[in-house]
């Protein structure tokens, strides 16, 4: 698989390393409890088809990237640097 760094171009995705999906997780109030926290830490949706994800470029220019990737078919469809994006 390959990606598009916005500032050094195509590269293989072993300069990369993925961070997660790109999606804000609520965090638990300190009480809330043993399943809660659970879940927080440990649970996360799988979702098959596009997915908005984080990857930081350590092997190249450092950048954080926000990448659309299909999970499916690992298809990379958009790469922008994720100080781009807005809320």
């Amino acid at each position: 698989m390959r990606l598009s760094c916005p500032i050094c171009g195509t590269r293989d995705v072993r300069e990369f390393y993925y961070q997660g999906a790109a999606v804000m997780l609520v965090r638990p109030a300190p009480d809330a409890g043993e399943a809660a926290w659970d879940a927080y830490l440990h649970l996360r949706e799988n979702p098959a088809g596009d997915l908005e994800e984080l990857w930081s470029h350590d092997g190249g220019c450092g950048a954080w990237l926000k990448v659309t990737r299909n999970t499916v078919t690992h298809e990379v469809k958009k790469a922008v640097l994720a100080t781009e994006v807005k809320r």
